[in-house]
């Protein structure tokens, strides 16, 4: 199965994250202790101090140097614990992003009283990326390895498609019901946001289940799928439609058509809603809402079985027509 070219990652903007932790921490750590408000005040200036250089070296342990410190350890993961892949970029991004909002509207209120508004606003987006940061961690978590109980399989033998495999969250989830099936993953690997695209996470993660024989892992788009018509019982895909931009009425279309008739998809993705905007604050109203989702089934041709939330995503149950 040959993979097309790489579209352009939609998270590839960590590079302009990096540059303004950098920049923070520096400027913490030198310009605001030179303010006299601050080196009046030893606690304060200490503080600063601190503080920026957490911001600095936690930047810089994201930006590349968690690399070399893996290079350095030979790049062993640990044998006995599933590793997804999200790395502390994702994981405490939004906590170093709530430390530069909390010390800047410190700076504010200190030198500039009248402007307390906006040192509050800051205080309050500190709280707001803090929440943010707890729900990304939680995808970390063991217990985070569900599916939602809806009616999905048709047998205990069916063939199922885990639509966008990853490193392999989804798959370990689906073989605590189908016991006697078989999975394909399917995925490009490509992915900036999983540490080695997925694939090497998808093996470790794979035999840690014992699922080393039950997943057969295939190179592929899931706009393009070298699959068979009807070929498919069922379906499963989780976080993955949502990041394919205008692809995403192609891709389930093309879900559709490898499904046998009456398969059932089962889908979870990020709509808008408190907890991604906790998480991506003013780019989660850029996010397909449940409306939007629904419409783009029934263009696809799938009806609608059932919907509701799990692990902060929504899921759609959808069903390939018999007739």
């Amino acid at each position: 199965m040959t993979a097309e070219p790489a579209r352009r990652n939609p998270h590839s903007h960590m590079w302009l994250m990096a540059v303004i932790g950098v920049a923070a921490g520096l400027a913490f750590m030198i310009f605001v202790p030179r303010l006299t408000v601050v080196s009046k005040s030893l606690l304060l200036f200490a503080g600063f101090h601190i503080v920026g250089g957490v911001v600095l070296l936690s930047t810089l342990y994201v930006a590349g140097l968690r690399d070399q410190v893996r290079r350095l350890g030979g790049g062993a993961r640990p044998a006995r614990t599933y590793d997804f892949g999200w790395g502390p970029g994702w994981m405490n991004g939004l906590a170093i992003a709530a430390l530069i909002a909390l010390a800047t509207a410190v700076v504010l209120q200190l030198t500039h009283p009248g402007a307390w508004p906006l040192a509050f606003a800051l205080v309050a987006a500190s709280g707001l990326l803090l929440t943010g940061n707890a729900v990304m961690r939680c995808f970390r978590r063991t217990d985070h390895v569900v599916l939602p109980m809806v009616d999905l399989l048709s047998s205990d033998h069916d063939l199922v498609l885990d639509a966008g495999c990853g490193s392999g969250r989804t798959a370990i989830a689906l073989s605590r019901i189908l016991k006697k099936g078989r999975v394909v993953g399917l995925d490009r690997f490509d992915a900036g946001y999983i540490d080695d695209g997925g694939r090497a996470l998808l093996d470790h993660n794979l035999r840690l289940a014992g699922l080393a024989g039950k997943v057969r892992v295939e190179t592929g788009d899931l706009t393009d799928m070298a699959f068979a018509d009807n070929h498919f019982d069922a379906a499963v895909s989780t976080h993955v439609y949502d990041h394919l931009g205008r692809q995403k009425l192609k891709a389930l279309c093309e879900t559709r058509r490898v499904l046998k008739p009456g398969g059932r998809f089962l889908m979870g993705v990020w709509v808008p809603g408190l907890t991604m905007f906790a998480v991506a604050n003013i780019l989660s109203l850029f996010l397909t809402t449940k409306t939007q989702w629904r419409t783009l089934a029934e263009q696809a041709g799938f009806r609608v079985i059932d919907e509701g939330m799990f692990n902060h995503a929504w899921f759609v149950l959808l069903e390939k027509p018999s007739a």
